[in-house]
């Protein structure tokens, strides 16, 4: 028997219908996107193999969510760079960076929540104080993606199809020019350690 904080386990058959095994019940994707909402853990196998497939089922729910009219959230922009990671040098820093921005955006989305239950039964002037969390979420959000875009440039030096040509560089490249490169990646592991520490003074 699973241990009460062990995550619930959903098993999906080869009919495609998922078993909750903590409620005994069937479910539908929606189930499972409530049970995201609501923090409840959970992982589902593949009923035939035991074969961890969290992974494509969570990305089935999101596809089954921007597919709703009115709900997307992933820009055009964001989905192509997003393609384009996949297979470059990149990838392995996207994972880390998307999951540190979410942990951040979480975080100060629950500040933010906190301070509008408590303006219940304030005056106007102090609602209209309300706005500072929201500037300071963006001013994140902001920040974020300045270090992503950095990021991406010392990974991708070459320019973007249909961009303009870079000048010709004024000598010719040195020997050396690896260590440089190893220096970009530090400079990059740093930037990504500073997020994780100010992560840390926020919880």
């Amino acid at each position: 028997m699973a241990a009460k904080d062990d995550p619930i386990i959903i098993k999906k058959y080869a009919n495609r219908r998922l078993y909750n095994t903590g409620t005994s019940t069937y479910v539908t994707l929606e189930d499972l996107a409530e049970m995201v909402k609501k923090g409840e853990e959970f992982t589902v196998q593949d009923a035939k193999t035991g074969d961890d497939i969290t992974h494509p089922v969570l990305t089935q729910i999101i596809f089954e969510l921007e597919n709703k009219d009115g709900q997307n959230m992933l820009p055009i922009p964001f989905l192509r760079q997003l393609i384009a990671f996949y297979g470059d040098q990149m990838q392995m820093i996207v994972p880390s960076f998307l999951e540190q921005s979410m942990i951040a955006f979480s975080k100060e989305q629950e500040r933010f929540r906190e301070q509008m239950k408590g303006a219940i039964g304030k005056s106007p002037l102090d609602v209209m104080k309300m706005a500072t969390p929201i500037k300071a979420l963006e001013e994140q959000t902001r920040r974020n993606m300045e270090m992503f875009q950095n990021a991406m440039r010392l990974f991708t030096p070459f320019p973007p199809p249909g961009s303009a040509p870079a000048a010709a560089p004024a000598e010719p490249a040195r020997k050396d020019a690896p260590p440089e490169k190893s220096d970009d990646l530090q400079q990059l592991k740093d930037q990504i350690a500073a997020m994780q520490r100010k992560l840390d003074t926020m919880s």
